[in-house]
């Protein structure tokens, strides 16, 4: 049954992003202005339905009350594709999320172009402090435009019971421009994998933490905080990935 579940979703996403990336590109890139973002929501919503009624993928929030009302720096824990598309329900009503990514993505015929468009933040990941400064650059930018700005401090996908280095980009955002900073935990990788094409269906559980200002804190503050408050979560929410836990600080 999960493989007929995957198999069905994997050819509505296929099929509605055909049918709805010309919108989506058409109306970043022509349009201009929040066109592109209004587009993207489009499709965003289309494969949450598929999500949710084909692969049976649901959403329990915790903590909803802890999303600032005021554009802030987003900072979670990432194990799929789920994530990036579900935070994006919990910023307020009306509100738009931005994403940090590497610059490469942008050179991507249409997808790029329209991210390019949509005002993502791109940086180089080779440039060291400048790719820093790039991001307070972009950030400062977008938070000032009324943006919400999501990164995953971690850098890339991590499967369940396990943890990578948190990299300052965020951190080094909040405390340069001074904004809040919201911790996010979540178990989506026990139900979409990385990189896997069979995905289980069930709920997935995320959690939104206290927001708190970073103001007059350092970027290894800011960290630690962010750090212990995810680490701490994620060991409530998926309690059985840590009877042993290997963490990897590469």
């Amino acid at each position: 049954m999960i493989a007929i579940r995957s198999t069905v979703f994997m050819a509505w996403a296929l099929l509605w992003s055909v049918l709805t990336a010309p919108l989506v590109v058409g109306a970043a890139l022509l349009l201009r202005g929040r066109w592109g973002y209004h587009a993207g929501k489009l499709w965003r919503l289309g494969i949450q339905f598929g999500v949710e009624n084909m692969l049976g993928i649901r959403p329990k929030v915790i903590g909803l009350e802890n999303m600032p009302k005021e554009p802030c720096v987003i900072l979670s824990k990432h194990q799929s594709a789920w994530e990036t598309m579900t935070i994006q329900d919990y910023v307020p009503k009306g509100a738009y999320c931005v994403f940090v990514l590497k610059k490469e993505l942008l050179r991507i015929p249409l997808m790029g172009w329209g991210l390019a468009a949509m005002k993502m933040i791109s940086i180089d990941r080779g440039a060291g402090k400048n790719a820093l400064d790039q991001v307070v650059v972009q950030g400062r930018e977008r938070l000032q435009q009324g943006y919400y700005v999501i990164i995953f401090p971690e850098g890339t996908r991590v499967a369940p019971g396990q943890k990578k280095r948190y990299k300052p980009g965020g951190a080094y955002l909040a405390t340069h421009v001074g904004c809040k900073v919201v911790p996010i935990a979540h178990n989506a990788g026990e139900l979409w994998p990385r990189q896997a094409f069979l995905k289980k269906p069930g709920t997935v559980t995320i959690s939104i933490g206290p927001a708190f200002d970073a103001t007059g804190m350092t970027e290894a503050e800011v960290n630690q905080r962010t750090e212990e408050w995810i680490e701490g979560e994620m060991q409530r929410i998926s309690p059985h990935r840590y009877s042993d836990v290997h963490h990897d600080a590469s």
